[in-house]
Order: structure tokens, then sequence, then C-alpha cells
């Protein structure tokens, strides 16, 4: 018995791969199909066009620098919707249910949210004649679930929001990109704050999340603006990159984002090389560049 329910196990969990590897492929391929089009056929780069609007940048910079940025700027923004996408299609294979832009209400204690404020305040300003508190994830929620009061009726919008049918939980994700700004930080944690602090706990867990570390180790990782917020080293509300997307998708998926990234990566290099930049792939175009 423990071996046929074994089995069945391992069957469902290589179906959820093959099905989280699939979304994540189809939803980047899709994203950059769009950006090629766009660059190529809609809105592509026209010398004439930038030597009559930029007559002193032409005659100082190759156009080759501007064509680049023209790319960029057509592939920036839209990538920056693809990470809520990928999460809402893993989770939902995954979890069974996850949403983005969810909004959920409640009641929160009258003094719990003045706490709120407070711990905040403390973290932007410090108090008279003191330095900035430095941030302590569970220090500080528990000052503020100690707070109680009078409910006052809130009402916070998830980026992402997961309904576990796997662990009958629910899990709210802050996700923003890989390095965020302060004012967005601080906009993410009193969101989780208030969720975590609502009468009836309908959040389980609450989440600072960012899709990759571009330091490369969680112990490494420095950008200095989230650090106001959060200690992004040690919280353990703060999630980087695996261990994001393994708690979204469960355990290999963020090999599994990695595998298809670089895959799709040869192609489109190739296709930007060619038929945008109008030249050759140099040797190693076609190497793994996410690790």
């Amino acid at each position: 018995m423990f071996f046929f329910f074994f089995n069945n196990a391992n069957k469902q969990d290589t179906a959820n791969y093959e099905n989280v590897s699939e979304a994540i492929r189809d939803i980047v391929q899709t994203m950059m199909d769009k950006v090629m089009d766009r660059v190529l056929i809609t809105d592509p780069f026209v010398i004439e066009t930038h030597h009559a609007n930029k007559p002193l940048y032409a005659a100082l910079v190759p156009d080759e620098i501007f064509k680049g940025s023209h790319f960029e700027r057509r592939f920036v923004t839209p990538f920056g919707t693809a990470w809520e996408k990928l999460a809402v299609a893993v989770g939902s294979i995954y979890h069974g249910s996850c949403t983005k832009g969810t909004r959920v209400d409640g009641t929160i204690g009258k003094e719990s949210l003045r706490r709120i404020q407070e711990v905040l305040n403390r973290l932007e300003h410090g108090t008279k004649g003191e330095k900035k508190c430095k941030p302590n994830w569970e220090k500080e929620l528990k000052y503020i679930l100690d707070g109680g009061g009078e409910p006052i009726p809130t009402s916070v919008t998830c980026d992402i929001l997961i309904k576990s049918e796997r662990t009958d939980k629910t899990y709210s994700f802050e996700l923003k990109g890989p390095l965020p700004n302060s004012d967005q930080t601080k906009v993410s944690k009193e969101k989780m704050f208030k969720l975590l602090a609502m009468d009836g706990h309908p959040i389980d867990g609450a989440y600072y999340a960012l899709p990759y570390n571009p330091y490369g180790k969680r112990e490494n990782y420095e950008w200095p603006f989230p650090a106001r917020w959060f200690n992004m080293n040690e919280d353990s509300c703060v999630l980087i990159g695996e261990e994001l997307w393994d708690m979204i998708g469960g355990e290999g998926t963020y090999k599994h984002f990695i595998a298809e990234i670089n895959k799709l990566g040869v192609h489109y290099k190739e296709r930007i090389y060619r038929e945008f930049l109008g030249i050759e792939p140099p040797v190693g175009y076609d190497k793994e560049a996410l690790k």
C-alpha cells in the first residue's frame, strides 16, 4: 500500500514539474515574441529618425549604442509583469490556487495600527537623539501583534496570494524586482504587517520576495535600499531566488526556471544578433547565462 502511494506521489510530482516547465516556457516565449515583433516590425530603430531627432548624439556616439537602448526600453517594461505571471502560473499548478492583485479585507486593532506606523517611522527616521533602528522582523512583528485595541476595518491588496490545497494555508507575497527601491519596500513591509495583524489571521505567512539574486548567495545580497526596512540576509520573511520559487512551485522549481530561461536565451540571443543588430553572433553567445 505504501509503495503504491509513493509511486503515485512521484508520478504527480513529475507531472507537476513538467507542467511548471511548460508554464515558464510559454510565458517567457510569449513575452519575447511580442518584444521581437515590436522592435522588428511595429517600432523598429530607424537610423534616419535618430539622426534627425538627436544630431549631437549621432555625431558623438555610434548608432549601435542607441539601437541597444531602443531594445532595452522595449524589453524591460513588459518583463516587469512577467514575474507575477510566472508566479501565478507556477503557484496555481503546485498549490491549486494562486492569484495576483487580490484584496484581503479584515480588521486590525487600533493600537496595532499605531505600532505599525511607529515601527516604520523608527526605521526611517529613528527617534530624537538616536540613530535609526535596524530592522528585526520577528521583534517588530511581536510588538505589533501585542498591540490589539479597538478593531478598525482595513484592506490590503497582495501582489501574489496563494491559498494552498497542499498545506491548507494562505500565503501572501510582495513580489518586487531584484533591485527594489526604498519607497516600494516600505509600502511592502507595511502591507505585510497589516496582513499578519488582521483579526482571525486570514494570512498564515507574508513574504517580501525577489525573483532572483544578482549577488549570488543570500548572505551576499547587498543592495542598500531594501536593507533600510529588512535584514535582507537573515529575516525569515525575505525570500530571494531559489527559496521563493521552490516555495511557490515546489522543490526544484528554480532549477526548472533556470533551465528553461537558458534554453530560450540561446534562441532569442541568436535572433537579436542576426535580425535586430544585423551581425553574426559572437563565439560563446550560446553558453548558459543564468545560474
